[in-house]
């Protein structure tokens, strides 16, 4: 039988495929993309930057070595040279710019943290003493920006311990202050330490400071391109300065011990102060007659004037002429100080009857004042206002003068005094002879003032001795530098009498103004003529 076979044809093969027939699916993905080009060369330096910056997880062993092998690359000494310092210019570039995103960053952080605006931040910032603004506006960029507002510079306080504030420092100041500067203090003050009573003494020297350990006398030089931390001069020029605006407005001005100011140039600061109310002056080698001539000519709103000679007794430049003109020029005088002068009753007299709103009188360490002034004022227009009398250490105030005084007030006049300051660590002088001084308490009718006025808060410190010989005044040491002090803010309301006859109860560094004696440790410092008076910034 046979057997058929059947055998299935053999499939047809597919035709070869030819390249350019192939066309891709469009649902097939791409398995590779391309990095694309940047678009401009700030994009590729964006790009460059962020591989630079993706190379700080490497080893530093291994950039050690790339940078080696980059280096040996180079064919010449030179170009290995350049590529080392483009290196340094790059990295210090890099830092430079990280340093300030984080300032950046951290700024921003403060705006968010800190709760309070910005114009209310300014004004807690214009609450502060100026060197604590300073301060403030060295922690960060936003605190910067708002210290740098006119409104907190209003009230300067550049009073120091030891000398650490320049002319550049001042012009700066009042610079950023511009015509909302109201307030100014310069000078040397001393430190806290020495705070021993109301009615000190304020001329003062470096020798006296609490801080001078790490002060060096000879960087009050300008040397080496370093700035003298010492004011001189001309560091009221400032004032004067965009036409005299700067000084409109200033109403206040205190200068302690500027060793090297002058009369000249301190009237041309009160003569851009047209508004100054409130003028304080200690220590400055200045003219009294001259300083109260531009007071009268050019601060008709003055109503307080404390001035302290730096040599007591030896100013008797005062003339009457000059104090009619400033009681007819300065109506709203209510305090009035001056200290270690040379005046005579019948100036003061003057001074004390034409201010009709004075209250605060202090005239400690004067040398010719007698207290014939006192005589008949109680129960005049002035002697009604007075609230505040000190003739601490008058070398020449009589006892029968501040006896009649007493019993003035025992009469009644002087309805609204409550402070008298009659203290004298030589005594009072005696009427016929002021050579002898009288030292007893009991001549006065201390008791019967207090019990009569129990509103009036009375001091008199005397020495112990009954007598004292002026030979022995002379001798003794009359140049013990003081503390400061200002007026007194405030006034007793309790009775109060303090009667001393301790010796040693009371110092003062005044003594009658004739003497010329030094203390033996003082030393005298040479200083360049050639120093330079104006410092840049």
């Amino acid at each position: 039988m046979d057997t058929l076979l059947l055998h299935a044809p053999p499939s047809p093969s597919p035709p070869p495929l030819s390249t350019a027939n192939k066309r891709p699916c469009p649902s097939t993905p791409h398995t590779h993309t391309l990095p694309t080009r940047p678009s401009s060369p700030l994009d590729q330096i964006d790009l460059l930057l962020d591989t630079f910056i993706s190379l700080s997880d490497s080893s530093p062993h291994a950039i050690d070595l790339a940078f080696d092998r980059l280096l040996d690359s180079r064919p010449s000494d030179a170009d290995q040279s350049f590529l080392i310092d483009q290196a340094f210019r790059l990295g210090s570039a890099v830092l430079e710019a990280a340093k300030r995103s984080s300032r950046r960053r951290a700024a921003k952080h403060n705006s968010f943290a800190w709760v309070l605006p910005p114009d209310l931040t300014i004004k807690v910032f214009s609450m502060l003493d100026t060197q604590t603004l300073c301060y403030a506006a060295a922690t960060c960029s936003m605190f910067k920006k708002c210290a740098m507002d006119p409104s907190c510079y209003a009230n300067i306080d550049l009073t120091t311990v030891v000398p650490k504030v320049n002319n550049a420092v001042v012009s700066t100041m009042i610079q950023r202050a511009g015509k909302s500067l109201q307030s100014l203090k310069l000078g040397i003050v001393p430190g806290p330490a020495f705070s021993t009573g109301p009615c000190q003494q304020l001329v003062y020297t470096i020798r006296n400071s609490v801080d001078v350990s790490t002060f060096s006398w000879n960087d009050k030089k300008t040397r080496q391109g370093k700035e003298s931390p010492i004011l001189t001069r001309t560091c009221l020029s400032p004032l004067s300065g965009d036409g005299g605006s700067t000084g409109n407005l200033l109403r206040r001005l205190h200068l302690y011990n500027i060793d090297r100011m002058d009369g000249a140039s301190l009237c041309m600061a009160l003569a851009a102060c047209p508004t100054l109310c409130d003028l304080e002056i200690v220590g400055l080698h200045v003219e009294l007659r001259q300083i109260l001539t531009f007071v009268g000519k050019h601060c008709h709103l003055m109503e307080r004037l404390f001035f302290e000679s730096s040599k007591t007794a030896r100013d008797d430049s005062l003339k009457s002429p000059t104090c009619v003109d400033l009681v007819s020029s300065c109506p709203e005088m209510t305090s009035l100080s001056l200290r270690g002068f040379k005046l005579h009753d019948c100036k003061v007299r003057t001074l004390l009857k034409g201010f009709r709103k004075l209250r605060y009188v202090d005239f400690s360490t004067s040398y010719s004042i007698t207290g014939n002034f006192l005589r008949n004022l109680g129960n005049s227009a002035c002697g009604n206002v007075l609230e505040v009398v000190i003739l601490r250490d008058c070398m020449h105030l009589k006892e029968t003068e501040v006896s009649r005084f007493f019993t003035a007030l025992l009469a009644g006049d002087f309805k609204f005094l409550r402070f008298v300051d009659i203290s004298n660590r030589e005594g009072l002088a005696s009427e016929g002879d002021w050579y002898t001084r009288c030292c007893s308490s009991t001549a006065l009718p201390l008791r019967e003032v207090a019990l009569e006025r129990p509103n009036i808060c009375l001091i008199a410190e005397f020495p112990s001795e009954s007598f004292v010989e002026v030979e022995q005044m002379i001798d003794s040491d009359l140049n013990i530098e003081l503390s400061p002090s200002s007026e007194l803010n405030s006034y007793t309301s309790n009775s109060s009498i303090f009667i001393s006859s301790s010796e040693s109860s009371y110092h003062s560094d005044q003594g009658s103004g004739n003497e010329d004696g030094r203390d033996p440790n003082y030393i005298v410092y040479e200083e360049s003529s050639d120093e330079v008076d104006i410092l840049t910034i």
